[in-house]
């Protein structure tokens, strides 16, 4: 194992390569990288980095938008992950998406898409090219806000759950395209399109009364992407950084159960003297299964390979599909 670091780390100074990784990935991941972070801060730390090689521990999505950033840079990914929610909408399924709001009398003119960047390339395009913008969990208030001033429906794809409790914190009707009738679909502010994160969906109210019975002082902290059932009876709601940064915040001995990703929970705080203050919220260990995929192995074959000139997993975007995700993502950090 250390034999592999090294040789990590020796092919990163030769290459001049820059190793970034996701806070979901596993830990011997997250050791070595240079750059860890949530979606935003890798988007913006790789794409401004003066490293020529970004070799981008996470899922495809993420790899992308280093790429649409900057496109001069080399972008490798170990494993060509793919999040489960990103597949939920493709480019075919957002065209479906629009010609749905229009059969119901809603011009396209008159929607202001929101996606994710939980999304590919090719849907972020779609969404730049309609004058719509790009969010991540912690700026998505700010994103939100913007929107609003538009006058326009707006259209949040693909996590419904994210989308549903912006809505709900600003006191806005939400709905659900395909779930919900026209009329629902006609009077909501915002509607959203029915995707979801398949980790934050295993949390449940029962977990969150589970752990206040057991330990009535405890805070509940989730992620946004968790069902609004969930977020409404919790005590802080925020992105993967703005998790650690409040749950860092709290007295050593304060009792904390968290309701996102395993590999994350499980590195905030060590226990004291051998008692445990922090809890993953769930019955079941919730790991991203993608996020899961990349080994140091996988680093380092990536990286012999680019050696050799023989690069694979490495991140291509058609240049017209780039310049209008681009618009999209630019706004975004515009705004943030």
């Amino acid at each position: 194992m250390q034999e592999i670091k090294k040789n990590i780390k020796q092919l990163l100074d030769e290459l001049d390569g820059l190793l970034v990784a996701h806070f979901y990935q596993k830990d011997d991941i997250v050791q070595i990288a240079d750059i860890t972070g949530d979606s935003l801060e890798l988007a913006k730390k790789a794409s401004q980095s003066e490293k020529k090689l970004v070799v981008f521990c996470g899922v495809g999505f993420m790899g992308q938008s280093v790429k649409i950033l900057a496109p001069q840079k080399d972008v490798i990914m170990p494993k060509l992950a793919c999040c489960s929610m990103a597949r939920m909408v493709s480019s075919e399924y957002y065209d479906k998406s629009i010609e749905l709001f229009e059969s119901y009398g809603i011009k396209k003119e008159d929607l202001l898409p929101i996606t994710y960047i939980n999304s590919n390339a090719e849907v972020k395009s779609k969404v730049g090219k309609m004058d719509g913008l790009v969010c991540t969990s912690s700026n998505a208030g700010k994103i939100f806000d913007f929107a609003r001033t538009k006058g326009k429906k707006i259209f949040f794809l693909p996590d419904k759950c994210l989308g549903e409790n912006l809505a709900r914190t600003n006191g806005l009707e939400s709905a659900i395209l395909g779930i919900d009738d026209k009329e629902k679909i006609l009077s909501a502010d915002i509607v959203c399109y029915n995707g979801f994160c398949s980790v934050h969906q295993l949390f449940t109210p029962s977990d969150v009364d589970f752990f206040r019975e057991k330990y009535p002082d405890i805070l509940i902290v989730v992620h946004p992407e968790c069902a609004s059932d969930v977020v409404q009876k919790a005590d802080f709601v925020g992105s993967t950084s703005q998790i650690i940064n409040y749950v860092n915040s709290l007295p050593v001995e304060q009792k904390v159960a968290v309701g996102t990703e395993f590999n994350l929970v499980n590195r905030l705080r060590p226990p004291i003297n051998g008692k445990k203050n922090t809890f993953v919220l769930s019955s079941t260990i919730p790991e991203c299964p993608t996020m899961n995929e990349t080994t140091l192995k996988d680093v380092l074959d990536v990286l012999q390979a680019y050696k050799n000139h023989s690069p694979y997993n490495e991140i291509s975007i058609d240049p017209e599909v780039s310049k209008f995700a681009k618009k999209a993502l630019d706004k975004m950090l515009e705004l943030s």
